[in-house]
Formats: structure tokens, sequence, C-alpha cells
């Protein structure tokens, strides 16, 4: 249930009509706009009584929700959400450009890339230290030690570490290093995992399943935000359809239906999302120009000895030249790079 408040209600009136609501066993979500002050009830609102309330002289309107993720839905929270990490945001007019290699694989591999993607605009830094990989033969990531270089990289350049957990027991110790935990496609519907991150402190990228519809992804999210945690971002990054020749298929209509359905910040992900270097450009660009918030680009310095993903990074001269292209692009949506 959605109460829309009127845009001369004060502080008091609020707060009564909350605690109102609280005392029939509801939770109450407070968002303030720029106009009006919208309350989002969560919980059996059978016993509200929707007359009662409206005929609140500071109420506009009582309004039932039918989603059934309620947290994330733009109902609740009008505005965009804007999520700070460190002295960076997500969200809002600056795009937010994650990059860096798919796996840590060395210090030096590491650092280079780290001070590459700076000096080109990146303002994240993404890195794989645990990695869920097709095959149980391929390189599976450097583990803690990869966090402690990630740690390192971003004492160096600054840049905030997005990097992924695979599993509840490493929720607390990746925490420990990580700036941004990224729940991979493949755990988007392990709702252990979504609920133990939903009790953490740290901003959750969540990466949409390969096979996962807009509803199912928007429920995950709600997962996490139900635990207490509204740091959610989410990703798109290729779904899995009939074609063979890309990695997946990029969904590019998510992203305005989405930024229709809710307040959380929406980014894309080319790489994963084409499989193939070439194809990442002319992604992000789309991506941009229908309204993402931001990318997540794999960049390496040496694909061709990449031990993850390599086919799809992109060289630092490459992502320099798009990084500037984008910036042209971005403009359009009165975005900034």
């Amino acid at each position: 249930m959605i109460i829309v408040m009127k845009s001369d209600a004060n502080g008091d009136q609020i707060s009564a009509i909350k605690k109102k609501l609280e005392e029939l066993g509801c939770v109450v979500h407070v968002s303030n706009g720029e106009n009006h002050c919208v309350l989002g009830i969560v919980g059996d609102t059978s016993r509200i009584n929707e007359g009662q309330i409206e005929a609140e002289e500071c109420v506009d309107m009582v309004m039932r929700v039918q989603a059934p993720y309620k947290r994330a839905n733009r109902l609740f929270h009008p505005d965009d959400s804007i999520i700070k990490v460190d002295d960076q945001t997500i969200g809002g007019k600056k795009l937010a450009i994650i990059a860096g290699p798919c796996a840590v694989e060395s210090e030096e591999q590491l650092i280079t890339i780290a001070k590459d993607v700076k000096l080109a605009g990146a303002n994240f830094l993404r890195g794989g230290a645990y990695k869920p990989r097709t095959s149980p033969y391929a390189f599976q990531g450097m583990e803690e030690e990869g966090l402690k270089l990630l740690l390192e990289a971003k004492k160096i350049t600054g840049l905030p570490i997005v990097t992924e957990v695979m599993s509840v027991e490493l929720v607390e110790k990746i925490s420990r290093y990580a700036d941004v935990l990224q729940i991979g496609a493949r755990n988007m519907q392990n709702f252990d995992l979504l609920k133990e991150v939903g009790r953490c402190n740290k901003t959750i990228l969540l990466k949409r399943g390969m096979s996962a519809t807009i509803e199912e992804l928007l429920m995950s999210a709600e997962y996490i935000m139900s635990e207490g945690n509204e740091n959610v971002v989410l990703c798109e990054r290729g779904i899995r359809t009939f074609e063979t020749f890309t990695r997946n298929t990029l969904d590019l209509s998510a992203i305005p239906v989405l930024k229709k359905l809710t307040h959380l910040p929406v980014i894309v992900d080319p790489s994963h999302a084409a499989g193939k270097w070439w194809l990442v450009e002319p992604l992000a660009k789309a991506a941009i120009a229908v309204g993402a918030d931001g990318l997540e680009i794999e960049v390496h310095n040496d694909p061709t000895n990449a031990l993850c993903d390599g086919q799809q990074s992109l060289k630092p001269k490459k992502f320099v030249a798009l990084v500037d292209e984008l910036r042209e692009i971005a403009k359009t949506q009165n975005r900034i790079v």
C-alpha cells in the first residue's frame, strides 16, 4: 500500500500517520521526494481502513500496490535512488564506469590495469578474486590473496572495489576488503545469499540471471532490501536465448522498463552480454543512449594471455577511446562521465 501525503503535510502529521500504521503491525517506509512525502506500507495491510486514512486532511491519496515487489517499486520511492560509495555515486547525473579485469591474476597485472582505467575515466575498479566457472578445471581465482591485491590497488588509485561474492560463508570476509559486493547471474536466486548480503552494510550489485524475467530480478532485489539493505544496483548482463553467436543476448529494453518500474540504479555489463571484445563498444554506447546509469566493462592489458575471459576484454587503449566517445553520448541524456 502507498500513502501519498499532501505537499504541505508537516513532520508531526507524517509521524502520526506512521505511528498509527505501525500499531497495526505494518512496516512503514518513508520516502521524501521533491514535492511529496510517500509512505510505503509493507505487511498485512488488510487491517488498514483506507477510508479512515484518506479522511486525514494531510493525506492526498491511498493506493494498493499490486506488484509483488514493494521496496524496489518506484511507487514506494518516486525519485531515483542515488547510492554513495566512498566519494563516488551510482545513479544520478554522473555515470558509474566500473572497469577492470575479469579475474585478479597478479599484483603487476592488477595495479597496471587499475592505473590505466582510472586515467581513462573509470570511477570503480572491478576484479574477481573468487570466480564461478562453468568448468571445474578452469581458473577459480586467487581468493583472499586476490582480495588483498584489490585493496592494494584501491590504496594506489583511490577507486572503490567491486568484486563477486559466491556464498554466504564469504560475505563477511569479502566485506572487509570490497566496497561493492557483486551477486553474479548464477546466484541471482540464491535466496540465502541474498538475505545475508541484505544484512551487511555494503552496496550490492545484483546481476540478472541468464534466464530470469524482469520481475524475478526485482524480486531478488526485494529479498536484499527486505533485510534492511536498500543500497542495491541492478545489472543487465544479457539473457540466454536461441542465439549462439554471442555469449548472451543483451536485453536493451530492460533498461527503460526497469527505470519505469523501480527507483534503483540500473547498469549494463556489455562484456558478458557479448562475449566478444569488438561488440563491447557498440553495446556500451547503446546502453547509455537508452538510459543506463553506468557500465561494467572488462579491461585487460594482455587479453591473449588472460586466465579468464580474454576474448571479451578491451585493451586499455580501446577502453580510453570508448570512454571518450561515451562522454559525447552521455550529453544527449543530460549525463556526464
